[in-house]
């Protein structure tokens, strides 16, 4: 006899249905699994056949046969134990139900207890746009299963339970509908901005940074804050709306690093230097996310920026313009969300003195240059933001005067967000403006125009350039409520644009 039941193999981002067929036939005890399995689901044999003698049935004493089709589709992930077992009992008349519908995830331990797997936010908006009408997760799953309404879900502790759900003979009560336009409250900073003296002008282009998502690149001698000020930057980013939360669940619920039933506050990623380009960007045989698709609408922090491999940083390049990323191999084309504010901190030079006033610099000229050139002009073209953060003398760093906390720079920048937001009708920022965009909102008055010809010719500023310095100074004019780009908001621009262009 041949059984089906349905689950799902989560691809890139995204879900493919698949049909989980089993025959038990005449011949030698022998199980076989055909269908592109990976090595986790050829091992299931094991995991299944002792979970269903532990759920008081038996397995088939026979040859099985297991199919996961469509055949050319690959599939990986221990959640294919549930379907699997599901199918071999149906197959062996020990269970009878109807699998139109149904939907089954789920890692079996021996036990026959159910794991949490990763994915299931995906496969639950896909099995939900399908019209399956039940959907069978992990319990530890329910949470994160529930925020997509319009199918039901069931969190599931044992195949026992499950069996007896099926069989009619007990049932399982549905997970209650979520309401996580609640759970996305405010999360108080580790570091406040007012805990961090001086530094105003950082300060200052990190708020311009947050409110249009802007990339930054912080320069100074070691110890003057820089990588102080870079965390505390996740302290006045605007909080997540729920189509943002959501869409951050279904990366981290993918990528196996949820935590929670939703991601409530904006990521902050901050791989160390010795970071490859495909933990950067993502990959493998199969591509999963990488630390930039982690820092989807939040922030990516990198250290040391120099000492980071060139060709690692030259993989930004796409991704800073596109706010993709897309992996392509043999066994397809993936793409994955990259809009991420750059933060990145280094030193002038190798020991980091270079041009502090009072300590000298220690490294020849050719040192210097060869430490400068790790980061290429095309890279550092791309950011918008390039802050000088000097060293302060002990006088600075001992003064208690009054400055504004991370909570009233977020009031800031939570204003200048929400008029974007009615800009674009939708999450867009400034920094993802288009040309089209850029022409339409950032218009200039005569005076203006003539002011960044001259700022064009003095500095010999590229057309890549040009449009940054147009979406910085729009989003200055969106801090302070301005319709029209001025004069001072053009200038304050170009005033982060790097010295040597």
């Amino acid at each position: 006899m041949v059984s089906k039941v349905f689950s799902a193999a989560v691809i890139g981002l995204d879900a493919a249905i698949i049909e989980v067929e089993a025959g038990v036939n005449n011949g030698l005890p022998f199980t076989i699994i055909v269908g592109l399995p990976d090595t986790a689901i050829q091992e299931s044999k094991e995991r299944v056949k002792t979970a269903i003698k532990n759920s008081e049935c038996n397995y088939p004493y026979t040859r099985v046969s297991v199919n996961l089709a469509p055949a050319d589709v690959p599939k990986l992930g221990t959640h294919f134990d549930l379907p699997i077992a599901l199918a071999i009992l149906l197959a062996s008349d020990q269970l009878e139900f109807n699998p139109k519908d149904k939907l089954f995830l789920g890692e079996l331990s021996l036990d026959g207890g159910l794991r949490a797997v990763p994915g299931v936010l995906a496969v639950t908006l896909r099995a939900r746009e399908l019209g399956f009408k039940e959907l069978f997760v992990p319990a530890a799953n329910a949470g994160e299963a529930a925020l997509v309404d319009g199918i039901n879900i069931f969190g599931v502790k044992t195949l026992t339970d499950l069996i007896k759900h099926l069989s009619g003979v007990a049932s399982l009560e549905p997970a209650s509908a979520s309401q996580p336009g609640l759970l996305l409250q405010n999360v108080a900073p580790a570091l406040d901005m007012s805990d961090i003296a001086g530094q105003e002008q950082a300060k200052r282009a990190l708020l311009i940074a947050a409110s249009g998502s802007h990339n930054v690149l912080l320069s100074g001698p070691p110890g003057s804050g820089k990588t102080l000020l870079a965390r505390a930057m996740a302290g006045i980013l605007p909080n997540l709306r729920l189509e943002e939360a959501l869409e951050l669940t279904k990366i981290y619920s993918i990528a196996g690093k949820l935590k929670e039933s939703l991601v409530t506050s904006r990521p902050v990623r901050h791989p160390h230097h010795t970071t490859s380009s495909v933990a950067l960007v993502g990959g493998g045989s199969i591509p999963r996310p990488g630390e930039i698709t982690l820092a989807h609408r939040g922030i990516l922090f990198l250290d040391e920026f120099p000492e980071f491999p060139r060709g690692v940083l030259e993989s930004l390049r796409q991704p800073l313009e596109d706010s993709v990323v897309t992996i392509s191999r043999v066994s397809g084309t993936f793409t994955f969300p990259a809009k991420f504010t750059l933060v990145a901190a280094q030193n002038p030079c190798p020991c980091g003195y270079l041009g502090d006033p009072a300590k000298r610099c220690s490294c020849p000229q050719s040192q210097i240059l060869k430490y400068q050139k790790k980061i290429s002009g095309p890279l550092l073209d791309r950011i918008d933001l390039h802050v000088d953060v000097p060293r302060l003398p002990y006088e600075k760093m001992q003064e208690q005067a009054a400055c504004q906390t991370s909570a009233d720079i977020k009031v800031r920048v939570e204003a200048a967000r929400q008029i974007q937001r009615e800009r674009f009708n939708s999450t867009k920022t400034n920094s993802e403006m288009d040309l089209r965009e850029i022409k339409k909102f950032c218009a200039l008055a005569t005076g203006e125009r003539q002011l960044l010809r001259q700022v064009m010719g003095r500095y010999n500023f590229s057309g890549r350039s040009l449009h940054r310095i147009l979406k910085v100074a729009r989003t200055i004019a969106d801090l302070v409520g301005e319709s029209q780009i001025s004069a001072a908001h053009l200038a304050e621009a170009v005033q982060y644009r790097p010295k040597n262009e």
